[in-house]
């Protein structure tokens, strides 16, 4: 981006955002002399999610990509095993499975939630399906009931792309616990962030030790460092999934600031509903649905458009007053790779036509309300 574009932005979609004690943890990390991973502040930051969540264990990654392909390799997905995964969603939920050979099976959202629509699911089994892969889109969570139900009766795992639902709850439990395993995100637009990040929720103990094998590389490193071994060596597959403690330092901070976070980030998305809602039923424009039985966590605030065309219009609108605002997934069905596991037009219908409507407007942790009434008086005077 050139300085005279940079200069003509007033509100940035996303702005990361210190809460006070980061830089502090980070020089602690650095007197620990131990900066690289599973040191003093990544086992703190472990214990405070599984103390928070009620789960066996946790494991910090360097991402939610890695998490998902450690929660892959944990499951021995094979070649020709299929997984279900909605079509809308990052490109991470998919490859993590298709690394391993499988063939994704995309299955369409619910209109109301965006969440992959369990009806569909009883269409999308077969001989081969090993896992469902459900995504809390915006932290709003997937209606978990039926899904851990079907998957029960088929002897699917289900493992929770949760990476926009930390803390959020379905009927008052947490999501992410729902699942034998569940993938976290703290990438830089997340609520929660240490700029890249992520985690793996297990829940189911007997897994635990290998979990630990496979992000040390393989290693039974772990198990070493407990005195348990007097020495480590290769044991299985595994990668360099260990964050450094310099970024798990910068997490905890976060996280142990997380009650003021969710709590500027709700009025900031209660504002625009309250304020959007009338100018929304006049113009025909979806704004977020909330199930009663979810407790969501503010992750985003989205509009749906009725066209694609009205869609590029207000962002261009919003674009010219100095407002970034954003798309989101394109259905991963009609994507290159997509097609080459079978993906055409019209087998996620909901998900097309919600690819090309949706846009995501500014929500961050510091928006200041004067700055989110110019979003939102842009928006009423602008007509679909």
């Amino acid at each position: 981006m050139d300085d005279k574009m940079s200069k003509s932005i007033k509100i940035d979609f996303n702005k990361p955002v210190m809460t006070g004690n980061e830089l502090d943890y980070i020089r602690k990390a650095f007197e620990n002399s131990h900066i690289s991973g599973d040191g003093f502040f990544s086992k703190a930051t472990q214990k405070l999610l599984e103390e928070q969540l009620g789960v066996p264990k946790v494991l910090l990654t360097t991402s939610c990509t890695h998490a998902l392909e450690m929660a892959a390799l944990l499951l021995d997905i094979k070649p020709d095993d299929e997984v279900i995964v909605p079509s809308f969603t990052f490109v991470s939920t998919v490859n993590a499975f298709v690394l391993r050979g499988a063939r994704p099976v995309f299955i369409d959202i619910r209109p109301d939630t965006l969440n992959l629509d369990e009806k569909l699911l009883p269409e999308k089994i077969t001989p081969k399906s090993r896992a469902i892969v459900p995504v809390h889109y915006a932290g709003v969570g997937c209606q978990m009931d039926a899904i851990i139900a079907f998957a029960k009766k088929y002897d699917l795992a289900v493992v929770e792309d949760n990476a926009h639902g930390l803390f959020g709850k379905f009927q008052g439990q947490y999501l992410g616990t729902f699942g034998c395993m569940a993938t976290q995100s703290f990438h830089e637009t997340k609520n929660i962030t240490c700029g890249e990040g992520g985690a793996l929720l297990i829940n189911n103990p007997q897994v635990i030790e290998r979990a630990e094998i496979i992000r040390e590389k393989g290693t039974n490193r772990s198990r070493f460092f407990r005195g348990m071994v007097d020495k480590y060596t290769w044991v299985d597959l595994g990668s360099s999934y260990l964050p450094s403690d310099i970024l798990a330092a910068v997490l905890l901070a976060q996280l142990e600031a997380r009650a003021e976070i969710q709590k500027n980030r709700k009025q900031v998305w209660e504002y625009y509903a309250q304020r959007l809602q009338s100018w929304a039923s006049k113009n025909q424009v979806q704004l977020p649905f909330v199930p009663e039985d979810c407790e969501q966590t503010y992750h985003m605030f989205y509009m749906i458009l009725p066209s694609l065309a009205t869609r590029q219009a207000l962002m261009e609108k919003l674009r010219e007053n100095g407002i970034i605002s954003v798309f989101h997934y394109l259905p991963l069905h009609l994507s290159e790779m997509g097609k080459k596991f079978g993906g055409q037009a019209g087998d996620c219908p909901v998900t097309e036509t919600v690819s090309d409507r949706l846009l995501r407007l500014p929500l961050y942790n510091s928006l200041k309300p004067e700055l989110q009434d110019l979003v939102i008086d842009t928006i009423l005077q602008f007509s679909p």
